[in-house]
C-alpha cells in the first residue's frame, strides 16, 4: 500500500513539473538590462505597484513621457513607479541606440523614471519575456504607449491602450486602487 501511494505521489510530481517549470509567474520575477546595459532585476520593485509602458521617441503619442515622469514623481513616495521599456516594432519609431534614447528622454521631457533596454512587445520568436508574460493577460501593445499596471504581487491588474493618457482618471483609479491594496 505504502508503495502504491508513494509511485501515485510520484505520478503527480511528475506531471506537474512541465507546469512548474513554465518560466516566471510575475513581472517581478524576471531579469533585464537598463538602458545603458547594466544588469537589472524587477524583482526590486516587488512589494511596488508599477505602470510598465513600452516607449518610442518618434511616436505622436511620445508627449506622454512628460505626463509618466510627473505620475511618477507625484506616486513614488506611495510605493510606485513607472517603468519604460522602449520598442521599435510600431512604425520604427524607437531607431536609437539605449544612450541616444536616455539622452533624448532626459534632455526633453526630463525623465528619472526607470527605463530598460529596447525590446520587442510582439509575439514571436524575438518576443522580450516581459512581454511573453505581460501577455498572458490577453493584452499586447496595439502601438507605442500602451500601458499595464502592476500590482505589489508583480501581476497585472489592468491594461489601458496608448490613446490613454497618464492624466485620465481610468489610469489614475486602477493605479490607486492597487496601491490601496
Amino acid at each position: 500500500m505504502l508503495t502504491r501511494t508513494l509511485l501515485s505521489l510520484a505520478a503527480i510530481s511528475l506531471a506537474a513539473a512541465p507546469l512548474m517549470s513554465q518560466g516566471p509567474s510575475t513581472l517581478y520575477d524576471l531579469k533585464t538590462q537598463t538602458l545603458v546595459g547594466q544588469p537589472a532585476d524587477l524583482s526590486a520593485y516587488r512589494g511596488k505597484v508599477t505602470l510598465v509602458v513600452n516607449t518610442a521617441s518618434e511616436c505622436g503619442y511620445t508627449p506622454q513621457y512628460e505626463g509618466l515622469e510627473k505620475l511618477h514623481r507625484e506616486l513614488s513616495p506611495k510605493g510606485f513607479s513607472v517603468l519604460g521599456f522602449p520598442s521599435n516594432d510600431f512604425g520604427g519609431q524607437e531607431p536609437g541606440s539605449g544612450e541616444q534614447i536616455a539622452e533624448f528622454c532626459r534632455k526633453n521631457y526630463g525623465v528619472t523614471f526607470p527605463m530598460f533596454s529596447k525590446l520587442s512587445t510582439r509575439p514571436g520568436p524575438n518576443q522580450s519575456p516581459i512581454y511573453a508574460l505581460l501577455g498572458t493577460s490577453g493584452n499586447l501593445p496595439a502601438w507605442n504607449f500602451a500601458k499595464y499596471v502592476i500590482g505589489k504581487d508583480g501581476k497585472v491588474v489592468a491594461f489601458f491602450p496608448s490613446a490613454v493618457t497618464p492624466e485620465s482618471a481610468e489610469l489614475r483609479g486602477a493605479i490607486a486602487k492597487a496601491l490601496a491594496r
